[in-house]
């Protein structure tokens, strides 16, 4: 029933728990959803049948047994194929690990899994998460749901894309540079990018690379959901500490759920391009119509952009700080496994190795800077909105646009207003906010260093001022 796959989980749960509707009947409806449209949306790239089946049996009977639940008993989820699943071949969308069945869940898949979720599939994702376009050698493209011949973001575009096809009611995503943003906006959904810290990182260890790799602190999972209500629930299963990831922060106190309250009298800034990004008017249109719209919440709404370094600095330095990466990571690698990666991957490694020691400090110290002059903002405002994006979805055969307004940008970076914020570790969510030719556009709220509660509990109140779940993709 496709009134099923586009439900709230808070209401599926509710159904579940009632014992109105069956884990086993909810599955089924997915994975008969997940047949039909995913041949032409590619969101998943494995789908795991049977074992979500005899998951939603093992969650049918303890509903008769009268067991304890957890908060996410029954209810089915997408896993991205960066994230390691325990017996499931996870391949990082890349050649090289093809065949690679890892020997551990990550925490957040444990977690996942503890709260009595349901995965149904890993989803696709490009190599190594290595762009915000999702497409790789081994799978093809992710298809945006809105129009099937443009981008559904990346790199979590296979997580995003189930969710706004109605393959999966909820997805979970990893963000390092946007990747849980990027898709969110390009397929009308929500997602949040936490804390740095809140959620476990152990991608690395699983591929014997240790947790000390100073991508560490830049990525994050985080929740990919239809309502901000979703989100939270999600949320409050994958925070919390653990020794796994040196960078693991204590585990909150707050309950994310609970976003009742008044937002009147909130002082909420307002910059239509963080100062530097080149922005498609129809986008900073929709977005700042989106943003002024707070007024109406009873909030103060002020045009102001934070003091970054510029533009080339700020690119430069988180293009230096990832290629090195990419090239300690992948620097090792024997001749016939070097031809397994893409040309591009295979670049970005051979790039970093021409950075210096000195060159690395200087990105270091510009991402000092940026991390400045972003909370010398919060010291007078409670949030920051910009555009996620500067561009609607573009083709999906393409990196990123190589212009915007008739000016020239960096088709990598040129577009995504997210990245600024894995430097600095700030919670950053992106939610619906309009529509530039059918193709749903997203505005970013950033926070200070653990506000998520105050970021959910803003975007609900847009959420419930604008509502964007009754609107669905025109898949059939």
């Amino acid at each position: 029933m496709k009134e099923l796959c586009f439900s709230p989980v808070t209401e599926l749960s509710s159904r579940i728990r009632e014992g109105v509707l069956s884990p086993v009947e909810l599955v089924e409806t997915f994975l008969e959803r997940i047949r039909r449209l995913n041949p032409k949306v590619n969101a998943y790239c494995l789908v795991l049948e049977e074992e979500a089946r005899k998951r939603a049996e093992e969650a049918e009977r303890a509903l008769k047994e009268g067991k304890k639940l957890g908060p996410l008993h029954g209810i089915p989820i997408a896993i991205k194929d960066l994230t390691p699943m325990h017996g499931v071949r996870t391949t990082f969308g890349s050649r090289l690990f093809e065949n690679f069945v890892p020997s551990r869940d990550a925490v957040v898949v444990e977690r996942l899994k503890k709260a009595g979720a349901i995965p149904l599939g890993k989803t696709n994702t490009p190599e190594f998460g290595w762009m915000g376009n999702t497409v790789n050698a081994l799978f093809g493209a992710t298809r945006n749901p809105w129009n099937l011949e443009r981008t559904a973001g990346g790199s979590s575009g296979g997580s995003a894309a189930a969710v706004a096809a109605g393959m999966a009611p909820f997805a979970e995503g990893s963000d390092g540079g946007g990747s849980i943003r990027i898709p969110s906006s390009a397929c009308g959904v929500f997602g949040l990018k936490p804390t740095s810290g809140l959620i476990p990182m152990d991608l690395m260890v699983e591929l014997g690379l240790g947790p000390f790799g100073h991508v560490s602190p830049f990525i994050t999972h985080g929740p990919i959901t239809r309502s901000v209500r979703d989100a939270a629930l999600l949320l409050s299963v994958m925070v919390g500490y653990h020794d796994v990831d040196p960078f693991s922060l204590p585990s909150p106190e707050e309950d994310y759920t609970e976003l009742e309250g008044e937002v009147k009298g909130l002082k909420i800034a307002y910059s239509p391009n963080l100062g530097y990004f080149e922005v498609d008017e129809r986008v900073r249109k929709v977005v700042e119509e989106a943003a002024w719209s707070f007024q109406e919440l009873g909030m103060e709404v002020v045009e102001r952009n934070p003091a970054l370094p510029s533009k080339e600095e700020i690119e430069g330095a988180f293009q230096t700080l990832w290629v090195v990466a990419f090239s300690s990571a992948l620097g090792d690698l024997s001749e016939e496994e070097r031809e397994k990666l893409t040309p591009e991957v295979q670049a970005l490694s051979e790039l970093g190795k021409g950075i210096s020691a000195v060159e690395y400090k200087r990105a270091e110290m510009t991402r000092g800077r940026v991390w400045l002059g972003i909370q010398e903002l919060f010291r007078e405002f409670d949030l920051l909105l910009t555009p996620t994006l500067a561009v609607p979805p573009f083709p999906v055969d393409q990196l990123g646009p190589t212009e915007i307004n008739g000016k020239e940008v960096n088709p990598l970076l040129g577009w995504i207003l997210t990245y600024p914020f894995n430097l600095t570790g700030h919670p950053a969510a992106s939610v619906p906010c309009g529509w530039v030719e059918g193709l749903p556009i997203g505005m970013q709220v950033i926070g200070r260093r653990f506000s998520e509660k105050l970021i959910l509990k803003v975007c609900l109140a847009f959420e419930n001022l604008r509502p964007w779940t009754h609107r669905l993709p025109p898949l059939e």
